[in-house]
């Protein structure tokens, strides 16, 4: 859905972290070139499927993926003999190598080029243009605002734009400038979703990045906060230059490296005080991760907190989707903030979860926490709380700046508006999680079935049916007419025709 549209009552908006999928399922041979046949799934759901218009994959997102620093095993050409049977059939198997490679890339699978080519029908528009213009007609009813430039792919979300403003009272102050579609997770009314966004514009809290401005229509949101120079956490850990791609800034980062152990104790202590203060206040979050974790002055501040309120999928939605103990917003912001604590310590994001071997770390008192975060056991029995987590030995010795304590008063009706809405996503993610878990095990009912091991059991099974069925039949000497065979169970008179039984024709096979 583009920026201009408005949604339909009851329609359920495109969640863009459902992953994609795409299998060659055959090739062509046309003039002087082949074609390759592909069918692209959405999620589990065989019927969420469909094959994209264009077929020819030699141009494949080669140009807009370079930026990323990694090396894609895309297959070699062939100017001579490309024609050739064996050679079409190598290169199916090296472009389905490719493309199980670009979607299974955590940040590659949700980038632009890769949802336009296989899903056109959803990723064809100009999000960037269609922002800019929206962001324009604003600033005419409101002059006190002036849009500088846009930054471009400053960010992953495909329905999220940015762009780099000033107000004309200050003129020397940059602020940033989002512009949002509204997402699947939105179930707040409209009025109270603006009595939720203009809380957050009134809240002046040291762990929470403070919202200078805000305006909500029926399918988007714009909203401004001051522009850190020094970028997020991630471009800390990551030492990046924060207006780059993010492609190019986290794809493969050359200089990333983890923090030392007080900043480890600090910021963690910081951003679990942000979680409870949310918490507390019955407001959901879910988008904790680094690029929304802003440093300033030593203090560590939450960005993007309405994300939740505007319905927008988490990131890691892919990764607690799989895991049923995680079912609530709650738990969702602490297995967000393992992933977190992982990347502040080692450098980088985790590759998978659940995670049992971790490499040496600063403290084990970090790879303890991690360990109640991100193991087996965890992601099967839940979540430990966010006051858990603070009275750890990790964080609970952290001295605060602030003694005082930290409160966000939420008017009666909101509170409530909030507490329905939460309700609504976690029954959604519930659903969710439910589909999920039925296709895995009819898919491990499947694998088992059609597993060699079983195979052998069933050949073996079908020769005692078969030597067992042939005991039934009685061999006898006498003239070559022949009867049915009995069955011991169901004996029939003896035969006055004289007349004697042979064996069957499946006895003799």
């Amino acid at each position: 859905m583009s920026f201009l549209e408005k949604p339909a009552p009851g329609s359920l908006l495109l969640d863009d972290t459902v992953p994609l999928t795409a299998m060659i399922e055959a090739s062509q041979s046309l003039q002087s070139h082949t074609e390759y046949i592909i069918r692209v799934q959405r999620g589990v759901s065989l019927d969420n499927s469909w094959q994209p218009v264009d077929k020819n994959m030699n141009p494949f997102l080669c140009p807009p993926l370079q930026v990323c620093g990694i090396t894609l095993p895309l297959p070699p050409k062939k100017l001579i003999g490309n024609m050739d049977r064996e050679f079409i059939a190598e290169r199916q198997r090296g472009l389905q190598t490719y493309l199980d490679t670009i979607t299974q890339h955590p940040l590659l699978c949700s980038s632009l080029p890769v949802k336009k080519f296989l899903d056109p029908n959803n990723y064809s528009a100009n999000y960037t243009e269609i922002a800019l213009q929206q962001v324009s007609m604003f600033f005419r009813s409101d002059p006190k605002w002036e849009v500088l430039e846009p930054l471009r792919d400053m960010g992953w979300r495909i329905r999220k734009k940015y762009f780099l403003v000033k107000s004309k009272e200050q003129t020397k102050e940059r602020y940033l400038l989002s512009w949002v579609d509204l997402g699947p997770d939105k179930f707040l009314s409209d009025k109270d979703l603006q009595s939720a966004i203009k809380l957050l514009t009134s809240l002046s809290i040291p762990y929470l990045c403070p919202l200078l401005f805000s305006s909500t229509s029926e399918s988007s949101a714009l909203l401004i906060r001051p522009f850190s120079e020094k970028g997020s956490l991630r471009d800390h850990i990551c030492k990046v230059k924060p207006r780059e791609s993010y492609l190019k800034k986290y794809c493969n980062p050359k200089k990333s490296q983890g923090l030392e152990l007080p900043h480890i104790k600090l910021y963690g202590r910081q951003i679990l005080e942000g979680l409870k203060l949310l918490h507390d206040a019955g407001i959901f979050f879910g988008h904790l991760h680094t690029s929304n974790v802003l440093v300033d002055d030593g203090v560590c501040r939450l960005m993007d907190v309405e994300n939740g309120m505007l319905g927008v999928p988490s990131a890691l939605r892919p990764a607690f989707t799989q895991f049923r103990k995680i079912n609530t917003t709650e738990s969702i912001d602490v297995f967000c903030f393992g992933h977190l604590l992982y990347e502040m310590t080692y450098g980088r994001p985790p590759d998978s979860v659940p995670i049992e071997q971790y490499p040496p770390a600063p403290s084990t008192a970090v790879v303890s926490v991690l360990q109640s975060i991100l193991s087996t056991e965890a992601c099967k029995s839940g979540m430990p709380t966010v006051s858990a987590l603070m009275q750890t030995p990790l964080f609970s010795d952290v001295q605060l700046q602030r003694s005082e304590k930290l409160q966000i008063k939420v008017p009666g009706r909101l509170k409530e508006a909030l507490k329905a809405a939460k309700e609504s996503l976690e029954k959604r993610l519930q659903e969710e999680q439910r589909l999920l878990h039925q296709h895995r095990r009819l898919t491990r009912a499947q694998s088992h079935h059609c597993s060699e091991e079983e195979k052998k059991k069933r050949k073996i099974l079908a020769r005692k049916v078969s030597t067992h069925q042939q005991g039934f039949f009685v061999p006898s000497s006498g003239s070559g007419a022949s009867s049915p065979p009995t069955c011991p169970s169901s004996p029939t008179p003896p035969s006055t025709t004289g007349t004697s039984v042979r064996l069957s024709l499946q006895l003799s096979l």
